[in-house]
């Protein structure tokens, strides 16, 4: 997990954190890269892109991609996470379980969707963000 330093309150009265930027200098859109780059060394299938920059404050991208199992869920998702660990970014939290067909990385400015082909199409991401425009596609 990133360290957290609390500092002085916001306007709105919340704390302000600032977080242990591991990578200040790597553009989203070269991160979520990256992200792909990685899945595909651990065999993700239907590996998609999405620039969210223009849409949303809540990421600039996601990674959406698809595992045939559990354990290749999981596989996936430790591959991206201990690749750009080694690079010097950490993950800002991980949600989901293999055993719920869906994992969540968080990296801030990028989140990565790992699912199973049922939830994928269950959740329908890409068709919720329609909007956002498809950098890259990997079948």
């Amino acid at each position: 997990m990133t360290e957290l330093t609390a500092t002085a309150p916001r306007p709105d009265g919340l704390p302000n954190r600032t977080a242990a930027a591991p990578a200040p200098d790597r553009a989203p859109l070269d991160l979520a890269r990256r992200i792909v780059e990685l899945a595909e060394d651990k065999k993700a299938a239907d590996i998609v892109l999405l620039d969210l920059a223009e849409l949303t404050t809540l990421a600039d991208a996601f990674v959406i991609c698809s595992g045939g199992s559990e354990r290749q869920i999981d596989a996936i998702a430790d591959g991206i996470v201990e690749g750009l660990r080694a690079e010097g970014v950490r993950p800002i939290g991980r949600e989901g379980t293999p055993a719920s067909h869906w994992v969540l990385v968080d990296f801030g400015s990028v989140i990565v969707h790992v699912f199973t082909p049922p939830e994928r199409d269950y959740y329908g991401l890409e068709k919720h963000w329609s909007a956002a425009r498809v950098v890259l596609r990997v079948q």
